[in-house]
């Protein structure tokens, strides 16, 4: 039996840039294990040591001011890494692996949070997905959606059954039965049903069992639904990725935070000069 995962989520906020949390989310969020990722993207003629010794020292207590929020929170596993980086898609990529995150939290104001819509598009992942969500309901009120797309009335059928098993999954987590729901729409644009279905929830989750989380998440229909929708956006990655396994070229360079980072220095940067 394969190890329990621990949920671990990344965060990434562009400390620099006037992005921040919402206290929604830290609250939210406060029972799962957290990497906050303060980030800023750089010109291509602005050098990394160069933004590290001009910008290092705000952002670094921008960062830590998010950290305290999230420890005062109650968050009992949160730790920060700060990057500056002329990639920051390659750049979250290598946090997720190096951190073992299996989700990632794509930043949007949320007012209020009670109600979360989770679109699901097949079995793959169902169970897992049910997991997550168990340990991001912990401790909260929130209310959980599941909410699935099909084609044309043929496939009304297979899509309830589809949604029977995610309710089932998360019921069998423990998470009480009343606070799950099912939304079937039959429509051929998926994306526009899930912005629209999104629009009446405050936190919307999308799971995925491609094993790259750049090409998915970042590039894909999970960047489209976290630009055309209000909600913060959490995407669930299917698999973790091996670092082994994953071939980037990054330009980045990682900044220390007291005790709370990893091994890596402000010199710790990557070959540009490699072909991913």
């Amino acid at each position: 039996m394969a190890a329990p995962r621990d949920h671990r989520v990344l965060i990434p906020v562009d400390v620099l840039g006037g992005e921040s949390v919402p206290a929604t989310v830290i609250d939210a969020f406060a029972s799962v294990p957290i990497v906050l990722l303060g980030y800023r993207e750089l010109p291509d003629q602005t050098g990394t040591d160069q933004a590290r010794d001009q910008y290092g020292t705000r952002a670094r207590a921008e960062l830590e001011e998010l950290h305290t929020a999230f420890e005062d929170a109650g968050c009992l596993d949160v730790s920060s890494r700060l990057v500056f980086t002329h990639d920051r898609l390659q750049t979250f990529e290598r946090i997720a692996v190096e951190a073992s995150c299996d989700a990632v939290l794509l930043l949007n104001p949320a007012p209020v949070l009670e109600s979360v819509l989770v679109a699901i598009r097949g079995e793959v992942n169902l169970e897992h997905i049910a997991l997550h969500l168990e340990t991001l309901l912990a401790g909260t009120e929130l209310t959980v959606t599941f909410f699935h797309v099909v084609a044309d009335e043929t496939d009304r059928e297979r899509g309830t059954e589809l949604l029977d098993a995610a309710v089932d999954a998360l019921a069998d987590t423990g998470v009480d039965r009343d606070r799950i729901d099912r939304s079937l729409v039959v429509d051929g644009s998926p994306t526009a049903a899930i912005l629209e279905a999104a629009s009446e929830h405050d936190l919307l989750v999308v799971g995925e069992s491609r094993p790259s989380i750049r090409r998915f998440i970042f590039r894909d229909r999970a960047k489209t639904l976290a630009k055309g929708t209000v909600d913060p956006v959490l995407v669930i990655r299917g698999e973790y990725l091996e670092a082994d396994d994953t071939e980037l070229t990054v330009d980045d360079t990682e900044l220390p935070i007291g005790d709370e980072t990893d091994t890596s220095t402000a010199d710790d940067v990557d070959d540009p000069d490699n072909e991913s």
